[in-house]
Parts: C-alpha cells; structure tokens; sequence
C-alpha cells in the first residue's frame, strides 16, 4: 500500500460522524422532516440540502418558525425518527474496516440525539464503541469543533493525531477546525462536495497500516 491519502501523517485515534458516514439514513430522516415541516406550512426545500450533518435543534432555530419551539420540536423529530427505520444501511466495508481498529481508539461523533443515533446503529447491527459524543454532549454543535474536540479528549489523544471521517461540510469543517485530518465519506452524494480533504467513496476504497508507536497510516485499497 503506497498511495498514503495523508503522505507522511499517521493517526492514533479515528472519529466517525455516522449518518452518511457509517450508515445512510438519508431516506428516513428527509422523510420525517419533510412530514414535519408540512405541519407548518414551510417548504423542505428550505433546509433539506443543509440539515445533514447539523443537530436539528440548530436547523430548527435557524428556519425561525413564529411560535416554534426549538427545543420542544427537536424532541418531537427525535421521536418521529425513532420510528422510521426503513432503508437505512450500512456503507460500504464499514464493518470490517471497525473491526480492523483497535476498541479504544475509535469513537462516533454524531449531532443525532444519542437514543436516535443507538437506534440507527442498532438497525444496521453495529455495536457502538466506549466513546459516542452526541447533540446533547456539547452546546456548540457542528461546524464547531467542539464535538471532535470532546471525542479526542476522551479517548485520551491529541485532535491533532486523529482522522476525522465526515461526508457534509458541517463536520467537515468541525473536524478542520479542530485541527484533525479528515477524509470524506461520498457514498451517500448527489453532487460532488468542494473539499481540499482526500475524499473516497466508501470503506472498500480504503487499508490500514501500521506506523511508527501505536499509529496508523490510511492508503488507498489497491485494485
């Protein structure tokens, strides 16, 4: 494995957003939030390209709905979530490539609630790790880097020495800012995502070596 996606720069922890990223739950989220959103009369249009990636209390707050409640209709959508499973699936390879990883340098860093985000990973069967940092673990969300910043501090690595899996620019740019590398997940889009970050289709493209410590390097799958 020659073709490195970070020439030079090895990893010790590795941080997965989830939704488009370990799994894809796109149908059933744009689903409920388009049934949500016709209760008030707003088109899903409006938000449906920039709620990825982004807690929706904070997709809530920014439509400024008279009389809506951010925090009373996150809850609600968390709900409404919680019982619309259908399509979601794993991406490609990602189970072997977590089961490659050591437990204790991996975490998932999610702006879903955390009951939503165990129900999705519990429809594809993936096991969560120790660490999973969800909406409600930070009061700055993507694109902030808090919740990447939170995840490396608790698995006890620098942000510096982690990789960052994302696939839309609010944890894109969450992962920059803290300073992690980041590699995009394109599985799951429509149109391609202006990033200078090295960017793969899913986990079948991508191999694990070992570096220097207790680090890895990430290459390109050959074939």
């Amino acid at each position: 494995m020659t073709d490195l996606l970070f020439d030079g720069r090895s990893f010790r922890a590795f941080l997965f957003d989830m939704d488009g990223t370990l799994l894809s739950s796109i149908a059933s989220a744009e689903r409920v939030w388009t049934r949500w959103a016709a209760q008030y009369g707003v088109e899903a249009s409006r938000f449906l390209p920039t709620m990825h990636g982004v807690r929706a209390i904070d997709t809530i707050a920014g439509l400024a709905i008279p009389g809506v409640d951010p925090v009373v209709e996150a809850e609600k959508l968390t709900l409404m979530e919680m019982e619309d499973l259908g399509g979601i699936e794993p991406i490609g390879g990602v189970e072997a490539f977590l089961a490659a990883l050591p437990a204790h340098r991996w975490a998932i860093v999610t702006s879903a609630p955390r009951a939503l985000a165990l129900r999705r990973l519990g429809a594809i069967g993936l096991v969560p790790p120790a660490v999973l940092v969800a909406a409600e673990d930070v009061s700055a969300g993507k694109p902030h880097p808090d919740p990447y910043l939170l995840a490396a501090s608790r698995l006890g690595v620098k942000p510096e020495d982690c990789l960052v899996f994302e696939d839309a620019e609010a944890g894109i740019r969450s992962g920059e800012a803290a300073g992690a590398g980041v590699l995009v997940i394109t599985a799951t889009h429509q149109h391609v995502l202006k990033t200078p970050n090295p960017a793969v289709p899913d986990y079948h493209a991508v191999a694990l070596r070992p570096a220097a410590g207790d680090s890895f390097y990430l290459g390109r799958q050959p074939g």
